[in-house]
């Protein structure tokens, strides 16, 4: 099943707010993400006995790990009451939690005050917020392809969009509050500044998001709503869960290398300038952004199984050899690294478009959560992890490029599978009696 290819219709200004404010959080959800990874170093000393920094840091980014287990879980749990009770109900609680959530991990005292207490507080709301992040991106994928029908295309993408917004406002404030603040500051009190601006932020999209509306495709069948939606998904729509994992596939596994490893490597392993890698992974980030907003316009006008199967290609063929001229060094970071993220833009503009069409609409919410987070905690959650063991194993530097190849040979094999058939995205209603 593969949605349908839109008749070109522009949005109205109603679905434009709608599907703006439901993208909203998957830019917090990012800015958050990013943060925590640039001032782990920090966390750890605030939290964490400074007796060996080194044991420190790797808790701090245990506790980082902790919200990311956390999401299949609060995927699961919130997409429950979205497919039972409506997505916006669910929306803006989830915006709010995650908000206070990243408040709150600005405010807590240090070891030095609370002793244990603080690191327990500061592993419970990582956690909360892991929940609610379960949810988000699924719920804005959810809301925006069923609000706004006549792009969904054009929609998901500006979901996307935002979400590299979110990694590039938290680069702007990291180098915003690094030009201000001596050392020092920074380590002591900087990086509370960085999460008290995205609680701030976040509870201006909660203020925001509270006049959304619920959508259209939902209200229309609210009376069908499944009673145990994951439980109906699990019963009769495991063959799309299974296809949606490989749809998600080379996305997550791009993405989790590319934001969470590709920095560290390219500075640590392959000895580039820090300064360099940090404004080439800015100019990487606009072109992925613009990249994918396109592929998402093209795919309301051609089937987006296509688009897959195009970017997969590509990233097949190029990215090994990609990584062996970063690996040999002097490479141009600002032509490469581009050229790399614009060749994922067809499975990034197209894939949200795909799993939303794989499920009907009592059970959108949670068997796209269910896809979505499986996907994402397997491959860029533990893809980074896998290219440094690569690495070791090997003694290879540009191993990383085997497991962007794989996932990529994943998206390949699952949208052959698919179907160029236009298929809807709205179910009719039975008569009655």
């Amino acid at each position: 099943m593969t949605p349908v290819v839109s008749s070109g219709s522009d949005l109205t200004r109603r679905q434009w707010k709608m599907t703006l404010l439901a993208s909203l959080g998957g830019g917090l959800e990012y800015y958050d993400f990013i943060v925590y990874g640039i001032f782990a170093k920090d966390i750890a000393a605030a939290f964490f006995p400074a007796s060996d920094p080194v044991a420190a840091l790797t808790l701090s980014l245990a506790v980082f790990a902790v919200g990311y287990l956390a999401r299949p879980l609060g995927g699961l749990v919130l997409s429950h009451f979205g497919d039972r009770y409506g997505r916006k109900t669910v929306f803006v609680v989830t915006v709010f939690t995650m908000s206070a959530c990243t408040l709150g991990m600005g405010l807590v005292p240090a070891y030095a005050s609370w002793g244990v207490w603080a690191t327990l507080l500061l592993v419970l709301l990582r956690f909360v917020q892991g929940l609610c992040i379960g949810g988000e991106l699924p719920g804005a994928i959810t809301f925006v392809v069923e609000t706004a029908s006549r792009r969904p295309g054009l929609a998901c993408g500006i979901v996307f969009c935002l979400v590299n917004g979110g990694v590039l406002l938290a680069a702007l404030v990291n180098l915003g509050l690094q030009s201000v603040l001596p050392p020092a500051a920074m380590a002591e009190y900087g990086w509370r500044i960085a999460f008290l601006f995205g609680g701030v932020v976040g509870l201006v999209s909660f203020v925001l998001r509270r006049s959304l509306e619920e959508t259209p495709e939902f209200l229309r069948l609210q009376h069908r709503a499944a009673r145990s939606p994951i439980g109906e998904v699990l019963r009769h729509h495991r063959g799309p869960v299974l296809l949606g994992i490989g749809i998600v596939a080379l996305t997550a596994g791009f993405n989790g290398i590319l934001f969470a490893h590709m920095p560290a490597y390219l500075i640590q392993v392959l000895k580039y300038p820090p300064r360099e890698v940090a404004l080439a992974m800015n100019v990487a980030l606009f072109a992925m952004s613009a990249s994918l907003l396109f592929a998402s316009w093209f795919a309301d006008r051609v089937p987006p199984r296509r688009l897959m199967q195009a970017s997969a290609l590509v990233i097949l063929v190029g990215v090994i050899p990609t990584y062996m001229m970063l690996a040999r060094g002097g490479a141009n970071l600002f032509l490469v690294l581009p050229l790399l993220t614009m060749a994922v833009a067809g499975a990034n503009g197209s894939f949200a478009y795909l799993l939303a069409g794989l499920f009907p609409t009592r059970v959108r919410f949670s068997g796209v959560a269910l896809s979505l987070n499986i996907s994402f905690t397997l491959l860029s959650g533990l893809g980074p992890l896998a290219a440094n063991a690569l690495i070791g194993a090997t003694g290879w530097a540009a191993a990383p490029g085997v497991i962007i190849a794989a996932s990529a040979l994943i998206g390949l094999v699952v949208a052959s599978r698919l179907s160029d058939r236009p298929a809807t995205l709205t179910e009719a209603v039975p008569a009655s009696g």
